[in-house]
């Protein structure tokens, strides 16, 4: 059982790694608003991981056969969803939100983008399968005995996403407040141009090869 905690542990940090529109939002909160605003951020994107750990292990079965059957319409909406999020991204000027004492205020706000964007990406759940199948998770019996191994996935990514912010947030006070709201600003459109290419890639699909939205 310690073995298998381990390679929770581990998946859920290699889960958190891969540079996506949560990372990313994660960079802008930890260098606009600081630690605890990049971590809050971070903690919506350790949910999503989780969330998919539990379906990994209890539900792989049915959630394939549901990405096969929706999988282009996923493909749109989250596009859109990741777009839209983007543009807040960019159009929001963090520093109003600054308190009277000079420091920035942690908003649900920040939990609930990372959360949202996580669950708008159809590819992260194939990321925690993948990771699960290599390590040689989920095949014992689907019992209580696996919910240190969900705990473990939590915990790594949580950990992850805690070093993560805190390294980002100590360059803060090497920037200017301009240069910060512009790193903020050039984060937002990447993550639009991630969501314009996943819902470019849905309509490609469905013009020029036919296939249904549903």
């Amino acid at each position: 059982m310690f073995i298998d905690i381990l390679k929770g542990f581990i998946v859920g940090i290699c889960a958190s790694a891969p540079v996506g529109p949560i990372a990313i939002l994660v960079v802008q909160k930890s260098l606009s608003k600081g630690h605890k605003a990049g971590f809050v951020a971070g903690m919506g994107a350790c949910v999503v991981d989780t969330v998919f750990s539990i379906i990994a292990i209890f539900a792989l079965a049915f959630v394939q056969q549901f990405f096969d059957d929706y999988q282009l319409l996923l493909t749109v909406a989250g596009g859109l969803i990741v777009c839209i999020l983007g543009l807040s991204m960019t159009l929001s000027d963090p520093f109003r939100k600054m308190r009277a004492d000079g420091k920035y205020s942690v908003s649900a706000t920040d939990f609930v983008q990372a959360l949202i964007m996580g669950l708008s990406n159809p590819g992260a759940i194939f990321v925690i399968f993948a990771l699960f199948a290599f390590f040689g998770l989920g095949d014992e019996p689907n019992d209580w005995r696996v919910a240190p191994v969900v705990l473990a996935v939590s915990a790594g990514s949580a950990c992850y996403w805690f070093l993560v912010s805190w390294a980002l947030s100590r360059f803060r006070n090497k920037f200017k407040i301009n240069t910060i709201l512009w790193i903020s600003r050039i984060t937002g459109a990447i993550v639009v141009v991630i969501g314009l290419a996943l819902f470019g890639q849905g309509l490609f699909r469905m013009i020029f090869h036919g296939e249904p939205l549903l």
